[in-house]
């Protein structure tokens, strides 16, 4: 890289609608002989766009867990497989925040290649403390999510 160049940042999502995005590229790594997507690799990309979720509504998993606050652990898991990605797909993560508790939020997470939904799944995951019981959310990350959900006529 040339002097003064500067480094491209990570890819990010956005949040549209109430909907983060997420763009997934499918590399060899994630396939397996056939170059068909491994199924547990579905789980690493849902779980990088949760992650990068909480990044863009202003949630600092890291300083919480560094600080003794707490960490979000994925207590449900329901997944339906639909279709196969393979190598070279660009894939779109999209979530939702479905419902949120005290303690836990549920989000609904879809992979998409194009329009074509391929994985649908919901997530509860639940806040706990370092030693691993429920915690009760901190009341700014509560509002973040909040934000999210869809309005109820």
């Amino acid at each position: 890289m040339a002097a003064g160049a500067a480094h491209p940042a990570p890819v990010s999502g956005v949040i549209e609608d109430g909907v983060h995005r997420f763009p997934v590229r499918v590399y060899f790594e994630d396939t397996d002989l056939s170059g068909i997507v491994y199924h547990a690799n579905y789980l690493r990309f849902m779980e990088r766009a949760r992650s990068d979720l909480l990044r863009v509504i202003g949630i600092d998993q890291r300083g919480a867990f560094e600080g003794g606050e707490g960490v979000y652990a994925v207590a449900d898991l329901q997944l339906k497989y639909l279709r196969p990605a393979k190598l070279d797909d660009d894939l779109l993560i999209e979530t939702r925040c479905l419902a949120l508790g005290g303690a836990s939020v549920s989000m609904g997470q879809r992979i998409l290649r194009g329009g074509e939904l391929l994985v649908d799944a919901q997530v509860r995951a639940g806040f706990l403390t370092p030693a691993g019981r429920p915690r009760r959310q901190p009341a700014a990350w509560m509002d973040a999510f909040a934000r999210l959900l869809p309005a109820h006529p």
